[in-house]
């Protein structure tokens, strides 16, 4: 990604140095808003919200961080001697990750995970970074995908919004209009802009309870567990179809 492409990991990297303004998410129907700001990125355990807090938790063996943005989560996983491997498709994200001191970071897609990283017992997709997965269709070939890299009593951490709490009218009429173009209430085009940096444009998807077991059906994995936070995010725990309950290998309780 060329850095005037990479206004997130701009962001981060400015506020790692000390000074950074909020980024602006802009969707394709012309909605704009501001994020909450570079900082969220970088909060310290204690502050994370507690369905976060109880999330990592069940974090077990080695850990593949999705979506890892400023690595707070690979940070605390490594303090608790959990062998993580943070991926982000930021590049400059991940700059920040290695300065700050996680140990292995690396530029990647979510679609480009492989079997080349090694065994994986937990896949990290927090911060909502279940919507990495764009649309159903790629959700349901990326579930497979981890499936078949993924140790035997693996488990897939997600972090995701309920769409439909909701009640401001623009996000109402979002999901009308998608609805007509075939595409999920909760797919969301959109892109982030930051100073004179500004993002391709990307998918981004957002689903209920039910509509997330309708995706993970016939993919190897069961919603085994969910955690629901205070609002309209929740976290979804996943496990593999017939796992027998055994701790994963070389399993770390954090």
């Amino acid at each position: 990604m060329p850095i005037s492409n990479d206004a997130f990991g701009q962001a981060l990297y400015d506020y790692l140095r000390g000074s950074a303004d909020r980024e602006v998410i802009e969707r394709d129907d012309g909605y704009v808003d501001t994020s909450d700001g570079p900082q969220v990125y970088f909060r310290p355990y204690r502050s994370w919200p507690r369905h976060e807090r109880e999330a990592l938790r069940l974090a077990r063996g080695r850990v593949l961080d999705v979506g890892c943005g400023a690595g707070r989560h690979a940070l605390h996983l490594q303090q608790k001697g959990v062998p993580v491997v943070a991926i982000d498709a930021s590049p400059l994200a991940v700059r920040v990750c290695r300065l700050r001191g996680v140990t292995d970071a690396r530029v990647m897609n979510v679609t480009g995970v492989s079997a080349a990283l090694g065994p994986v017992d937990t896949v990290l997709l927090m911060g909502n970074n279940f919507g990495l997965v764009r649309n159903p269709t790629t959700a349901r070939w990326l579930l497979q995908r981890l499936y078949t890299i993924t140790s035997g009593g693996a488990r897939i951490i997600a972090e995701t919004m309920d769409p439909y709490t909701t009640k401001r009218q623009a996000h109402l009429d979002y999901h009308k209009r998608n609805r007509a173009r075939g595409r999920m209430p909760g797919q969301v085009r959109i892109r982030v802009r930051y100073m004179k940096h500004k993002t391709p444009w990307f998918d981004y998807l957002f689903v209920s309870r039910d509509e997330l077991r309708a995706i993970v059906h016939g993919t190897g994995w069961r919603v085994a567990r969910l955690i629901d936070s205070d609002g309209p995010v929740y976290v979804a725990v996943l496990e593999k179809d017939g796992y027998d309950g055994r701790s994963a290998r070389g399993s770390h309780r954090v």
